[in-house]
C-alpha cells in the first residue's frame, strides 16, 4: 500500500506491476492460504502447511523485491527474479497439493 501511495503522491506509476505482484501475491493469496487453514486448522498444523508457508512467504518476498529492483533498472536482479517466481510458483503448486484433496473430501462428505 505504501508503495502505491508513493506513486499517487510522486505521479510516477513506473512500479505499477510491482504493487499489483505485491497486492496480488503478497496479499490475496496470503488471505486465501489464511482462510484455508482457519477452515481446516489439522491441515495447518502439518509439516507441509509450514513448508507451504515459508516457501510463499520467503519466494514471494524476494519477488516483490527483484521486481522492484528490476523495473527500477537494475537488469542484474533477473536471475532472483526468476528463482522467486519459480519458488512462488511451486508454492501454489503445493497449496494445490494441500488444499484439493480436503476441500474433495469435506465437499464428498457433505
Amino acid at each position: 500500500m505504501a508503495l502505491g501511495l508513493h506513486m499517487a503522491i510522486t505521479n510516477d506509476h513506473g512500479q505499477m506491476p510491482t504493487h499489483a505482484h505485491t497486492m496480488v501475491a503478497g496479499w490475496l493469496m496470503s488471505a486465501v492460504f489464511a482462510l484455508f487453514y482457519h477452515l481446516f486448522p489439522a491441515i495447518g498444523q502439518k509439516t507441509i502447511a509450514v513448508i507451504h508457508f515459508w516457501l510463499t512467504a520467503v519466494s514471494g518476498i524476494a519477488l516483490m523485491i527483484g521486481l522492484y529492483f528490476e523495473l527500477a533498472g537494475h537488469p542484474e536482479i533477473e536471475p532472483v527474479l526468476a528463482s522467486s517466481s519459480i519458488g512462488f510458483y511451486a508454492g501454489m503448486l503445493l497449496f494445490a497439493f494441500i488444499s484439493l484433496p480436503a476441500i474433495w473430501k469435506k465437499a464428498g462428505a457433505s
